[in-house]
């Protein structure tokens, strides 16, 4: 496929709206070890998936054997505001920065699909790809340092000199052979801004991360109970947790968001406590319609929402509590337990 030069796919991905494009190889040297010692020490929690299709996620070329060249996408959302000031207004509900709006996974897919079908227009029909956007088991963020767009840092998570940290991840795997760029160099040095901000102390070591102790993962991936001991370090975090990723300085170079759909609903910005607590299974869907925070479901995120009115010392939100002690769901009638317990012992 002669003549299809990188740089003009590169340029191409830009038109369409992403902030940055690398190109790389698709093999992982040394990640499956890295992502075998991870499940083997059960930091993956209840991620079972992570563990089912450990062979594909630790090798790409395992996952589409034909494939030759993987081109990784990023796509800013930097926030507008500090998230942060949400952590001290504790009657009101602290929603990570990407899940204030429509969700991404649709958003990005679709920018993919039409990157990748330009591709195939300039290739010519023997080429083939895949996209995919952080629901197939292929490892973006090693693959994206692979490809130039940045390193991981020391929160795991995947940071750049020009866009900071605030950006998700998309990949179109093909079968035209592109030469890859070089990999992105490590530049965290001694900083250790990210992991003295965790609230829950999530980082065993720099670079890696214990997924069960993590806020995101307790209260989006974790079902049932967390444990006693971590919720109150929750705060009001109903719904992922930005801390790490805010406390980067690399932030200072952060990019703009460049979609609309991106940028926070104002009503997702700073939602009170004893609104969210009293959303039946049909006012949550209707809410949380075309957002991600949509597929934790309504017995998930009111266990968060108590949660955080456990930790609110409002008596006030305490009535709220006690209008959940017999809901259906026994999960929420622990945390409203809980809640009423805390709040009452003021």
């Amino acid at each position: 496929m002669p003549g299809l030069d990188k740089e003009v796919v590169r340029a191409r991905a830009l038109e369409e709206g992403f902030s940055k494009a690398g190109f790389a190889r698709p093999d992982l040297p040394g990640v499956m070890d890295r992502l075998e010692a991870f499940v083997g020490e059960g930091r993956h929690g209840q991620m079972s998936w992570m563990e089912e299709r450990m062979s594909w996620r630790g090798d790409p070329t395992a996952l589409w054997p034909e494939a030759k060249s993987v081109i990784m996408l990023a796509e800013t959302y930097t926030p507008d505001v500090d998230p942060m000031a949400l952590i001290n207004r504790p009657e009101h509900g602290a929603i990570s920065v990407y899940a204030r709006n429509r969700d991404y996974h649709d958003i990005v897919k679709k920018r993919l699909k039409r990157l990748g079908r330009w591709l195939i227009e300039q290739a010519g029909p023997e080429t083939e790809i895949k996209v995919f956007v952080d629901t197939a088991p292929v490892m973006e963020k090693p693959l994206a340092a692979k490809a130039g767009l940045g390193w991981q840092g020391k929160h795991t998570n995947l940071l750049s000199r020009d866009l900071g940290n605030w950006f998700f991840l998309g990949a179109i795997f093909t079968t035209h052979a592109f030469e890859p760029d070089d990999s992105a160099r490590e530049n965290c040095g001694s900083c250790r801004s990210c992991l003295d901000a965790c609230p829950t102390d999530a980082f065993p070591a720099p670079f890696q991360i214990d997924a069960r102790r993590c806020v995101s993962y307790l209260t989006i991936e974790h079902h049932g109970p967390v444990d006693v001991e971590l919720r109150e370090k929750l705060g009001n975090r109903i719904y992922g947790c930005d801390d790490c990723l805010a406390a980067c300085p690399w932030n200072k170079f952060a990019a703009e968001t460049r979609d609309i759909r991106l940028a926070a609903r104002e009503d997702l910005i700073d939602p009170p406590l004893a609104e969210l607590g009293q959303l039946d299974d049909a006012a949550f869907r209707t809410k949380f319609s075309g957002s991600p925070i949509k597929r934790i479901g309504r017995d998930r995120f009111v266990r968060n929402v108590l949660y955080a009115i456990g930790n609110s010392g409002s008596e006030a939100l305490c009535e709220v509590a006690r209008g959940l002690c017999d809901d259906a769901d026994a999960t929420v009638r622990d945390a409203a337990r809980w809640a009423v317990a805390r709040l009452t012992k003021l």
